[in-house]
């Protein structure tokens, strides 16, 4: 027992992962070839996405939205856990990465779970608001450019339902939100957004010390 978490050394993080890691062959070799590419640090890590297919079997999610896509993996963690009738409706700008996402997507067999919107986010979720989808997906995963997270947040939440689930990725910024010395653009954000979330009587929330920082906010 402990009062505080547990600083994870290579050699327990290493154990961790072999004593609770289930990753799918397919996500092993999307991980795997994404980890060759110049920007492999933008993926999350293999046990984040076994954690969001669990969040997804727990809150019985149908309707998912992702802000963010790169090569696909957190959509494909997703779109594993989701029922045959279930959709990713995914946002992202970038053909390249996404051709990437969408050869996995079909290899795994449920490209058909995901619409794939190729355009600024913050249009796509204009329009689906416009097209009355307010209070009808069930999750929402937001992992894209930074700058955009405090929109991507309030439209995601007019979008979930009630008792539908965000979860925001980066919110601890390597470390950099604890260091007062530091005051770069992107960390005072995160700072200013993880504060109003902490304020938010809308949702109920947790901070996970998984990846970068994942919150979890439970729209009631």
């Amino acid at each position: 027992m402990s009062d505080i978490t547990l600083n994870l050394t290579p050699n327990l993080y290493d154990y961790m992962q072999k004593m609770s890691l289930r990753e799918p062959d397919v996500l092993k070799e999307l991980r795997e070839q994404t980890h060759k590419m110049s920007m492999a640090q933008m993926q999350i890590s293999p046990e984040q996405g076994q954690f969001m297919r669990l969040l997804i079997e727990l809150t019985q999610a149908k309707k998912t939205l992702e802000i963010g896509v790169f090569t696909g993996y957190s959509t494909l963690s997703v779109a594993l856990a989701l029922p045959k009738d279930g959709k990713v409706v995914a946002c992202d700008t970038n053909v390249e990465w996404t051709n990437v996402a969408r050869r996995f997507w079909d290899k795994a067999g449920v490209g058909d779970k995901i619409d794939l919107h190729l355009a600024p986010a913050l249009e796509t979720l204009d329009k689906l608001i416009a097209a009355g989808e307010e209070n009808t997906f069930d999750f929402a995963f937001i992992d894209a450019d930074k700058a955009n997270y405090p929109s991507y947040y309030e439209k995601s939440l007019r979008l979930l339902r009630q008792g539908g689930l965000i979860a925001l990725d980066n919110v601890l910024w390597s470390g950099d939100v604890a260091d007062q010395d530091i005051h770069d653009e992107t960390t005072n954000m995160f700072r200013k957004l993880n504060k109003t979330i902490l304020q938010d009587e809308r949702v109920s929330i947790s901070m996970i010390p998984i990846g970068d920082g994942l919150t979890l906010a439970f729209k009631r």
